[in-house]
């Protein structure tokens, strides 16, 4: 994956050759789990046959497969990158075809906010939208899990990236026996069924997990504890948290299961280097957006000639 730039170089919104589409398939084939049509109430969309288990706990959380091989190779082709979506943004907005949503899942100090500024940081502040779940409040619990996400879906033109989402309502409740298996199975199909209305709408869905390792999280939560400029963003909840790293894990990996279709599929990204990372999803971005072959609107007829004196 090369960072140089040169006269030849298609333009941000040039549709990918063949080619481009084949090697990131490849490149992401070991990172998505197979996706499930979600027909069925189980969840697994296969006529109650059980499909292939995707294991998250057989990937490498510091892989690099998005890597040149060179750190400051791969941050200059983030910086590209995500100078591209900008103009891709702006192409999209035009367009106003579609809506893309970006979810951004993954345990504490994994990188969301990390990527929200490497990826997106370049794109201007009034092309993108990004909301930071946090525990729901009164009124929304007095509503259906998925009321507060349904009221803040980006519009026409629209990129709206969801820090945490509404997977955290398939994460904490089970992992702390607040609801069934059979419930958290409901919820998958829930889920399954708004994003595919979402997809049937015009809204692109990228989700993305961000996946570390447990000895990772242990040097990020303490560089947050030794910072003094990042120690607020700490709370002993995550320390409650970090102890049930096996029970989140094996949600995560349910979930993965569970809810990547074709309408929204899952990619997990290694995100031990925040390089790759930011690498890892800029590319998927960049090139999901270049596939809807995005055009600006014709200019109104009339403006036709006209000389601004």
């Amino acid at each position: 994956m090369s960072s140089n730039r040169n006269d030849t170089a298609p333009s941000p919104g040039a549709p990918p050759s063949k080619a481009d589409l084949k090697s990131l398939a490849s490149l992401l084939e070991a990172w998505q789990p197979p996706l499930t049509s979600a027909t069925s109430g189980n969840g697994n969309g296969n006529g109650g046959k059980k499909k292939k288990t995707f294991a998250l706990a057989a990937l490498d959380p510091s892989a690099r497969p998005f890597s040149s091989g060179d750190k400051a190779r791969d941050r200059a082709q983030v910086e590209t990158l995500a100078t591209d979506l900008d103009a891709l943004q702006n192409l999209f907005y035009g367009d106003k075809r579609y809506k893309l949503l970006v979810i951004l899942q993954g345990t504490d100090t994994s990188g969301k906010d990390g990527t929200l500024r490497g990826v997106f940081g370049r794109i201007s502040p009034q092309g993108v939208r990004a909301i930071g779940w946090k525990a729901p409040s009164d009124d929304e619990r007095a509503h259906d899990y998925l009321w507060r996400i349904h009221q803040v879906m980006p519009g026409a033109g629209e990129l709206m990236i969801f820090n945490r989402s509404h997977y955290e309502d398939v994460l904490v409740p089970p992992v702390n026996d607040w609801i069934t298996p059979e419930q958290t199975a409901q919820r998958y199909q829930h889920i399954n069924d708004f994003e595919r209305m979402l997809s049937e709408t015009g809204t692109v869905i990228l989700k993305f997990m961000l996946h570390i390792s447990l000895d990772e999280q242990r040097e990020r939560l303490q560089a947050r504890l030794d910072d003094p400029a990042k120690i607020w963003k700490f709370s002993l909840g995550d320390l409650e948290a970090r102890k049930q790293w096996k029970a989140y894990q094996q949600a995560y990996e349910d979930l993965l299961n569970a809810t990547s279709t074709a309408w929204a599929p899952w990619t997990v990204v290694p995100a031990n280097s925040k390089t790759h990372r930011d690498l890892m999803i800029a590319s998927v971005v960049h090139s999901t957006l270049r596939q809807l072959d995005l055009h600006y609107p014709a200019g109104d007829p009339a403006l036709k000639g006209i000389k601004v004196v």
